[in-house]
């Protein structure tokens, strides 16, 4: 195995000019969840021309390749990338800024796909080496609710052949270039849109006897809703209840007939989300009704939490440390951010691990989702390399 680590090590630091490219073009032209056309048919046109059996049109613009070893019945590890980019409008001066306006690879999912790329030419390098079959999915629309991961394995993604386990990398702007992190058992928040409607009666300002306001009902609603939090949610069970957006259409002295509320709610745990969804309808209908209104409460069950296999996550730690140095691999934190890789989680033992891109030298440290968010783009030959080092070293387990 010494022998394949260096290889691989060797492999990748010689594709790593060439994946910059893959990455730079893949930046310069994203496309958003579910439009991912152009980005499906670059991947599978570099995947045929590396010599890997391509199928594409899986849930529309899903792309799958296949890297057969000796034995290819053996074991199979399945190997995934997100594809779609972000409606943002991009800030960064760079040679290969955006060219599609208000469209952004804000979220890193540009380096997800030129990675397993990489990872794919490697692996493609060494298939003498290993035994068993490596499964490449490329997979849309992961920003967007229902998520590409529950539409491709309604279409079969996970079936011939069947994967054993599955790894998923994310860039993580927190953690330099050269590292990664881990977190084995629960490791990502579940995600469900709260839509809220609360209806009144709008009139002149300067009358509020005569009305019943909608916006001050709204108001109560979303600071009386934070109690599902602070007292009804256990102090070890992780919950974020967050409005981002409020829409009504007043002016200074008009008071609307109704405003809408858009939040998200984020947990770890299945039964307390359905006991909190209760919890949101019952107090937000109720706190309108007692105003003399009325609403309507509709939420959206987004993406599940993600759980990482423990003993797979244990077995990766491993591995990343003889491939990276002790130093390198750092344990992460339960996050409530959320992630669709959860459906794959769901099906086949699973780890999804981070991807350290920053350089503060370089000035390199924004935010994921931000107007300016890049990364160190050394960190590819690192994020090729490990995933080719833990799938050989998975399908010699």
């Amino acid at each position: 195995m010494h022998k394949i680590k260096e290889r691989i090590r060797n492999i990748a630091s010689e594709y790593l000019k060439d994946l910059i490219k893959i990455r730079r073009h893949l930046h310069a032209n994203p496309e958003l969840s579910n439009q991912e056309y152009k980005t499906a048919e670059y991947i599978a046109e570099v995947l045929r021309n590396t010599g890997i059996e391509t199928e594409t049109g899986i849930f529309k613009t899903g792309v799958v390749g296949i890297i057969k070893g000796k034995n290819p019945d053996k074991k199979v590890v399945a190997l995934r990338a997100d594809i779609d980019a972000l409606p943002i409008i991009e800030e960064n001066e760079l040679d290969y800024k955006s060219i599609n306006k208000g469209v952004m690879h804000a979220c890193g999912h540009d380096v997800h796909t030129s990675s397993l790329i990489g990872t794919a030419k490697i692996l493609t390098e060494l298939k003498n080496d290993f035994e068993g079959t490596v499964k490449l999915i490329f997979q849309p629309a992961e920003e967007k609710i229902p998520g590409g991961a529950k539409g491709m394995i309604e279409e079969g993604v996970l079936e011939n052949p069947i994967p054993d386990v599955i790894f998923g990398q994310h860039v993580f702007p927190e953690i330099d270039t050269g590292k990664i992190g881990m977190k084995s058992g629960k490791y990502m928040a579940s995600t469900d849109e709260i839509n809220i409607t609360v209806k009144g009666k709008g009139g002149h300002g300067a009358m509020p006897y005569a009305l019943v306001d909608p916006i001050v009902i709204a108001s109560q609603i979303i600071i009386s809703l934070q109690q599902i939090v602070s007292r009804s949610a256990h102090y070890n069970m992780p919950t974020v209840l967050s409005f981002g957006k409020i829409i009504t259409d007043g002016a200074y002295n008009v008071v609307p007939d109704e405003v809408t509320l858009l939040g998200t709610f984020r947990t770890l745990d299945e039964e307390w989300r359905a006991d909190a969804h209760k919890k949101i309808e019952i107090m937000a209908k109720s706190i309108a009704q007692a105003a003399g209104g009325n609403c309507d409460v509709f939420i959206d069950r987004g993406y599940p939490f993600l759980v990482n296999d423990e003993n797979l996550t244990q077995r990766s730690f491993r591995y990343a440390k003889e491939f990276l140095g002790e130093e390198n691999v750092e344990n992460l934190e339960v996050r409530m951010t959320g992630e669709d890789f959860a459906y794959f989680a769901q099906n086949v033992p699973a780890c999804f691990y981070r991807l350290g891109v920053k350089n503060e030298t370089l000035g390199i440290n924004a935010n994921l989702h931000t107007s300016t968010f890049n990364v160190d783009e050394s960190s590819l030959e690192t994020g090729m390399g490990l995933m080719a080092w833990l799938t050989i070293k998975e399908l010699d387990y």
